[in-house]
């Protein structure tokens, strides 16, 4: 990841109702796709609907990992608000609201006659921190993360330019907790085993860099594997780099260095064995410049493994993509705007595997293989070796 350091404007201007155009309200046939048709209208309001309550059942969510109340729900029989409550160590009347929430979204299970609320193992499944990275309530939190930067976003569509990462609340506090589910714990089962003989050269020592290092995770944790290697980790933000020496140091780490570092200027001419970059290279200002600068820096036989976006570069492929909307949501508030933040190309999220395969050809890798990985349905992983 990168961070630029400018602020939003403090005189943005404010969406107001008369900067919307009127609408007469008549529900006729004036526009210009065709005849106006009240069955599809109808339809068409009722998704609206349910995606007003997802989103409010989003937020909520987030509230609920954040709360650890879906992780006490989980282990207690049917409990009423004042229980859980006390058992969570939380204020009832907030969690009385909430399990509204939760038992109206469908989430939580009621019992009206004895006042009573309990989680399905079925959903707790998918909302506990002991489901792993198979936990959605982590993502969640970034609706909220985004919706902080609404009126930046709301300003960059009517003036151009981007929204820094400066602006982005508890950013790096959650892609650090996401990353720890679906990068780091992947690492020794997923990720290295699609280099052959990868393992055994990191026992015996390499040097390692990892581009766009965020938080530092995925460098401290192989650190720990592979004592014998050196590990390096470069981020232009230093609320990042600031977390992933405090976590070195906190596990006596010795083989791992942090450097905030504009790593569309990597100098290191064949000064690394493996690099990596992990869901960092589309929301740099300058890709192009960063995958030569990686080239370049791989020694001879070096390998370059890049976990990104799974998803094609056109967005007639990307319709039926599971979390197509969602997606672009994070590329439009976040990816593309903290790259064209710092003026850069403005890739986004979904620059998909088509751009990707050709910047990284590009760049110099003649090797390219693209694998789907089994635990992470959002991410391609990307081995590049030169030619």
């Amino acid at each position: 990841m990168t961070t630029a350091t400018q602020t939003i404007p403090q005189n943005m201007p404010q969406t107001h109702p008369e900067a919307v155009p009127e609408t007469t309200g008549d529900l006729g046939p004036a526009t210009a796709t065709g005849a106006y048709d009240p069955a599809r209208a109808e339809a068409f309001m009722g998704r609206l609907v349910e995606t007003l309550n997802g989103a409010g059942l989003a937020l909520m969510t987030s509230i609920g990992h954040r709360t650890g109340l879906f992780d006490t729900l989980a282990v207690l029989p049917p409990v009423t608000s004042a229980q859980l409550a006390t058992e969570a160590g939380l204020d009832e009347r907030y969690v009385r609201e909430w399990l509204g929430a939760m038992t109206t979204g469908g989430v939580v299970e009621h019992d009206p006659e004895a006042g009573t609320f309990a989680l399905p193992p079925e959903h707790a499944a998918w909302l506990t921190r002991s489901a792993g990275p198979d936990n959605l309530a982590v993502p969640s939190q970034f609706i909220a993360v985004l919706a902080g930067v609404e009126d930046g976003i709301v300003h960059c569509f009517r003036n151009g330019g981007g929204v820094p990462y400066a602006a982005y609340g508890r950013f790096h506090e959650v892609m650090a907790e996401e990353s720890g589910l679906t990068v780091v714990g992947a690492l020794e089962a997923h990720y290295l085993p699609r280099v052959p003989g990868l393992t055994d050269r990191l026992e015996a020592g390499i040097d390692v860099l990892d581009v766009g290092c965020g938080s530092g995770r995925a460098v401290n944790r192989l650190a720990r594997l592979y004592p014998n290697s050196r590990f390096t980790g470069y981020d232009l933000s230093e609320e990042g780099v600031g977390r992933a020496r405090a976590e070195a140091a906190e596990a006596g780490i010795t083989n791992a260095r942090f450097e905030v570092r504009d790593v569309t200027r990597l100098e290191e001419a064949a000064g690394f064995d493996l690099i990596t970059a992990f869901d960092a290279i589309h929301d740099q200002a300058r890709p192009d410049l960063v995958l030569a600068g990686v080239a370049r820096t791989l020694r001879p036989g070096g390998t370059f493994l890049m976990q990104d976006i799974r998803a094609s570069s056109h967005v007639h492929h990307n319709v039926d993509h599971p979390l197509g909307t969602y997606l672009y949501t994070i590329s439009c508030m976040h990816c593309m705007t903290v790259s064209l933040a710092q003026g850069g190309m403005g890739l986004g999220a979904v620059w998909g595997r088509e751009t990707a395969e050709r910047m990284l050809g590009e760049a110099g890798f003649a090797d390219v293989a693209v694998h789907e990985l089994e635990h992470d349905p959002v991410n391609y992983l990307y081995v590049a070796r030169h030619g």
